[in-house]
Order: structure tokens, then C-alpha cells, then sequence
């Protein structure tokens, strides 16, 4: 399907990449990795010809159509959301385009209109809308958003719709930038599920490691190509494939690199003791020709290695933190929160989740003071400075500043080498900090964000999706700065690995009510049988705002809308009421036949005719014990089911 051949890229002295190589067949999914500024969207375009390598070829088979996704959707027109999603050639776009305009203009009647109609019956529009409907639900539109104008939307769902164009279109291979950037986790999990059987070849360019974990797979399909030190490897598998096999390779390397050099040295201090002596010249020259002719085992290239940087640490506050006490807030009149209590104590690291539009965010914003609260208290304890992280990172950064002088805009920033320590930590190498603020990339701009926010810790910290636009190895960074960290963490994130590592305890959110749990997320997941890492982020029912966000203007739910999402939530409550019902009277009904078969037992063992067999004494002795063991778990099951079925119904 796609062949790429010995290309080549350079800008100046700087090489991107040499020599690369790699075919994509029918059915494949691929995925491009590796850091910040080595190559990856470059090549992508040079696939798509719209950047010329230095050298090699880029071949495709005859007939074969490409899907392109960029990173950003470009500027928004006034199509609308269905006319994006059917556009998958430039003519379906114009006639689609044709035939609203003429429908709002009233013409149906006239003869522009039924040429228009029976081009695009031609072309297979009038096919292409059901499938363009049922994808755009799956991205979270709804029925009322497929004939909004684009214009009127926050860039993230124009993203989506031209998410759905590609997925309508259905190309042979699918070629996404960074595809999960804009999209929340229930969306994220159809998404992926839907590329998992897509029946085209899919490439991605992603940092999201669950994301490539699930759509590479287990079936065979699945591979990472990392650039790296201008070369390309391949790896077999999904990403923590990847990990293990260039870490096996990388020590197979080094080993087989260490055992060449010991040879080489052995046969050269031979040369050197003996290559003057007459009787041993010939073997003298021998040994070095030996050595001439050998293939040198090249030593890992730019194997990275693990920084410990040593970030400020916050003045320690209260014990107490911060708490909310009977607070109430709504979207004119969508109630989001009526009277919740939350308090936070020093040192906790929280992580919130919940389905999309549960008010994760919004409780945030409440902590954060972003919000005012409508109704109730926020309280700050002693000493405590907070600071908030938004999605919306941009905000916090000097456009005309260069990349150095905004690090070092903080209140009492560190010595100049410990700022471009950390910056070369977030990827900022070199001559990169003297770049103005105004020319970065995206991930650049919420790297930089990062940065000043950790060079001047508050000791309390509230933080927004922190690793979207972060590529895995400043994750990485960012993890480790945290973990460090000794003040109060709260967050949001649809990163596994990111929750995994820092929450110590979860607080789950949903139809208004709040849920913690008290321990991190693989605690969280155990209590919630049946939910996949995934799944679990967003587990909780239907979502009260699942929408697109428009730019300008209220998004308040018409009554209509409210009283069907009531129902849906009246009905998930029962049934939860339900099964906690029943899992407490399965473990009821259990206990008594166990405490049955326990009697029966005791009564044997207290017979004196027993004695005289041994056996029988021990085997029931052991019976009786592996009963007991049976009962006090039992039990322990019983309280912990009995509690949340109290607490579920007190709700």
C-alpha cells in the first residue's frame, strides 16, 4: 500500500532523518514516535507530499486514497458540522454546500436544485449522511449540532468534525497527527474502539501510551516506528512492546559493544607488546589485519538518561487546606452542584474522574477560586497559596518574551544555569530558550507553562489535563517533578499512566455527587468490578453537558433535555440500588449455608463415636477450618457491600 525508500531529510547541518525505510500493508496499524523536534510531522507531510525529502521515494499503490489529520483544523469557515462530515471529496463539499443554501433559501423547487439533488444521489451523498450521523454521535455531537456553523465552535469539536469527515470518507490509509488532543475520555474510547476495526491501514503520530496500548493491540497487526539519533526502528506490538524490545536491544547492544572492544584491546596490547620482536612480527600483524577487518560494533546512540532535577519545594501550609461547605452551582438552570462538602488536607493527591460533563472541571474551578461560589463557603486554610493549571495554558505567557526570559519572569526566580537545567529537562536544548514565546508550537507553549509553574510551586496545586500537547518523555519529566513535589496535588487527566503514578486517592463525580475513595486507581478499579482502565476514567452514566462547547454564548440544556437525562439517571440509580441489593443477599445466603455446613461440623466432631477413626477427625478438623476462613471473609465482603448500599441509598 505505501512504501517509503531511503529518504532523507535535512534543514541546513541539522539531519531530521537518514536512510529511512518502512512499508504500511492492508490492515496495519502503525504508530510514529519519539521526541519533540525529530522529525515525525515532517515525515508525515512528505508522505503527503507536501514537503519534498532530500532524497529517496515515497510509493504508493495505483488507486490507493489517503485520510490526512492534521494536529490543528486550520481556521474555522461557515460550513457546518454535516457539511464538514460529508465533504470527503471537494465536489461532495460543493454540492452539499449547494443544496443548503438552497434549501434555506426556499428554491427546492427550482431546476439548479434537482440537478444538484441528482449529482449527489450520484456521487452517494444521500448514503453517506446516515454513516456521517451515526459517526458524529460517536464524537458526542448531537442531532440539534449537525447544522450549526462551524464558526461557532470552540476549535476541539472542529476538530471532531473533520475527525468524522475522514472516518466517512474511509480512506485505504488513515494517517492521524496527534488525533486524541481534543477529545474527552468517552469520546477517546469509542474513537479508539472504532480504529481498532476500521478496515483501512491506520498510522498515528500519538504520546497518549493507553491510546496506542489499545489501538496497536494484541493480534499482530500493531508496530512503533521511533525516530531517533536520524534513524528509524520498528518494533512489533503495542507501546509497552516497544519499551521492552528496544530495552533488550539497546542491552544487547551494549553488550555485544563492550564484549567487541575487550577483544579488539586483547588483540591490540598483542600488536603492541610483540610487533617489534622478529619471532612474533607475523602474528603481530596478523592480530592487527584481524582487528582492521572486523564490522565495529557501534555503542547505543543518545540512550537517554534519567534527570534528577532538584525543583523548589513550597512553603508547607495548615493541615487543613482547603474545604467547600454546602456548595451549590449551576449553568442558569442546569444544576451542576447542590450543596456538596469536600474538604482537602495537606499532602493528599487526589485525581477526579467521572463521564464527561459530570462538573469535573467545574469542581476544580471552585477550588481554584476561578469560579465564584454561588451559594455556600470555599474556605483556604493557614498558609495556603494555590495555584491553578487550565487547558487554556496560553494565557500565562508573554508573547514578545523569549523562551529564557518567561522562565525567568517568576517571583524570585533561581540562578540562570538551574532555569535552562530545567528547561533542557521540558525539551527547551540550546539555542531553543532564546526563541520568542510567540513562534512556539502548542506543546511548546504548555511545556514552557509547566516550567514556571513548577520553578515557583504553590502548596496547593490544581491542575487541568496537564499532559495534553506533552510528548512521553516530558511526561515523564513532569511526573517525576511531581512525585517530588510536597505540597497538595489535585487533577484532572485521561492518562492512565499519569493517574497511576501520582493519585493516592480518587474522587469520583457524577449527576452531582461526589464519591471518594481512599486509595489510588488501581484501589478505585478493584471496587469497581468489570471496568477497564479506560473505561473506569468515565464510568458513572450519561453525562449532563456532552456537547459541543461553543464559543460565544450560554450552553444551557433545554427542559426537554433535562427531564430525559433525569429519567436516564432515575433508571441508572435503580439499577445500581439493584445489583448492590443483590450482591449483599447472594453474600447473605452464602454466610447461612456456611454457617449451616459449620453446625453440621461441630456436630460430627462432638460424637465420641468419631474417635475411633483418626482420619475422619483430622479431615473434619480441616473442613471446619477452611469453613471459618470461608465465614471471616465472607463477613469482611458482607460489612464492606452492607456500607455501600447504606451509603448509596443516604445519598
Amino acid at each position: 500500500m505505501l512504501s517509503v525508500s531511503n529518504i532523507s531529510k535535512s534543514y541546513g547541518a541539522r539531519v531530521l532523518f537518514d536512510d529511512v525505510s518502512f512499508s504500511i500493508v492492508k490492515g496495519d496499524r502503525a504508530a510514529l514516535v519519539g521526541a519533540n523536534g525529530v522529525g515525525k510531522s515532517t515525515l508525515f507531510d512528505i508522505i503527503l507530499g507536501l514537503e519534498e525529502s532530500d532524497s529517496g521515494t515515497i510509493s504508493l499503490n495505483r488507486g490507493t486514497r489517503l485520510g490526512f489529520l492534521p494536529q490543528e483544523a486550520g481556521e474555522a469557515d461557515d460550513r457546518t458540522v454535516m457539511e464538514i462530515a460529508v465533504g470527503v471529496t471537494l465536489e461532495h463539499s460543493k454540492l452539499r454546500r449547494v443544496l443548503s443554501e438552497l434549501e434555506r433559501a426556499g428554491q427546492t423547487d427550482s431546476e439548479e436544485y434537482r440537478a444538484a439533488c441528482a449529482r449527489y444521489k450520484e456521487l452517494g451523498g444521500y448514503e453517506m449522511e446516515p454513516k456521517a450521523a451515526k459517526i458524529l454521535k460517536g464524537l458526542a455531537f448531537r442531532e440539534s449540532d449537525f447544522f450549526k456553523p462551524v464558526s461557532a465552535l470552540s476549535g476541539g469539536w472542529v476538530m471532531r468534525s473533520h475527525i468524522a469527515r475522514l472516518l466517512v470518507m474511509e480512506p485505504d490509509l488513515l494517517i492521524l497527527d496527534e488525533p486524541t488532543n481534543h477529545l474527552d475520555l468517552e469520546t477517546l474510547i469509542w474513537f479508539q474502539n472504532y480504529l481498532r476495526s476500521y478496515p483501512g491501514a491506520v498510522f498515528v503520530i500519538s504520546h497518549d501510551r493507553s491510546f496506542l496500548n489499545a489501538l496497536l493491540g494484541s493480534e499482530g497487526r500493531g508496530s512503533i516506528m521511533e525516530i531517533r539519533n536520524s534513524r528509524l526502528q520498528r518494533y512489533r506490538g503495542n507501546y509497552d512492546d516497544y519499551c521492552r524490545q528496544r530495552a533488550e536491544r539497546e542491552a544487547q547492544q551494549w553488550a555485544a559493544y563492550r564484549n567487541q572492544q575487550q577483544q579488539i584491546a586483547t588483540l591490540q596490547r598483542f600488536v603492541d607488546r610483540f610487533g617489534a620482536k622478529a619471532t612474533k612480527a607475523s602474528q603481530a600483524q596478523s592480530k592487527l589485519k584481524q582487528i582492521e577487518r572486523m564490522e565495529l560494533v557501534e555503542a547505543p546512540e543518545g540512550a537517554e538518561q534519567q534527570m534528577h532535577i532538584e525543583f523548589p519545594q513550597p512553603e508547607r501550609s495548615g493541615q487543613s487546606v482547603i474545604t467547600l461547605h454546602s456548595v451549590h452551582h449551576a449553568y442558569g438552570d442546569l444544576k451542576v452542584y447542590s450543596g456538596i462538602d469536600l474538604e482537602i488536607e495537606r499532602g493528599e493527591r487526589i485525581v477526579f474522574i467521572g463521564p464527561n460533563g459530570a462538573g469535573k472541571s467545574t469542581l476544580l474551578k471552585l477550588l481554584a477560586g476561578v469560579l465564584p461560589v454561588q451559594q455556600g463557603e470555599r474556605r483556604l486554610g493557614l498558609k495556603v497559596s494555590c495555584g491553578y493549571y487550565s487547558q487554556n495554558r496560553i494565557d500565562m505567557l508573554t508573547p514578545s518574551n523569549t523562551v529564557l526570559e518567561e522562565a525567568m519572569s517568576i517571583p524570585e526566580p533561581p540562578l540562570e544555569v538551574t532555569v535552562r537545567t530545567i528547561l533542557g529537562s521540558f525539551l527547551f536544548k540550546d539555542d531553543d530558550v532564546f526563541k520568542k514565546v510567540s513562534v512556539l508550537s502548542g506543546g511548546e507553549k504548555s511545556r514552557l507553562s509547566l516550567v514556571k509553574l513548577l520553578l515557583s510551586p504553590p502548596n496547593l496545586l490544581l491542575m487541568d489535563e496537564p499532559t495534553i500537547h506533552l510528548d512521553i518523555a516530558s511526561c515523564d519529566v513532569l511526573i517525576d517533578a511531581l512525585e517530588q513535589y510536597q505540597g497538595t496535588l489535585v487533577f484532572i487527566s485521561h492518562d492512565v499512566n499519569f493517574i497511576r503514578r501520582l493519585a493516592k486517592k480518587v474522587l469520583h463525580i457524577h449527576a452531582g455527587h461526589l464519591t471518594p475513595y481512599a486509595g489510588g486507581y488501581d484501589y478505585y478499579l478493584q471496587k469497581n468490578q468489570n471496568l477497564s482502565e479506560r473505561a473506569g476514567l468515565v464510568a458513572g452514566g450519561t453525562p449532563l453537558n456532552a456537547r459541543p462547547e461553543e464559543s460565544t454564548g450560554n450552553d444551557e440544556l433545554s427542559r426537554r433535555e433535562q427531564k430525559r437525562l433525569a429519567t436516564q439517571q432515575r433508571i441508572a440509580r435503580a439499577n445500581r440500588k439493584r445489583e448492590l441489593t443483590m450482591k449483599v443477599n447472594r453474600i447473605e445466603r452464602e454466610i447461612a449455608r456456611l454457617e449451616e455446613q459449620h453446625t453440621q461440623i461441630v456436630s460430627q466432631l462432638e460424637d465420641p463415636a468419631l474417635y475411633g477413626d483418626s482420619a475422619a477427625v483430622v479431615s473434619l478438623n480441616n473442613e471446619m477450618r477452611d469453613v471459618q476462613s470461608r465465614l471471616e471473609t465472607l463477613n469482611q465482603q458482607w460489612e464492606e457491600a452492607a456500607t455501600e448500599l447504606s451509603d448509596f441509598e443516604n445519598e
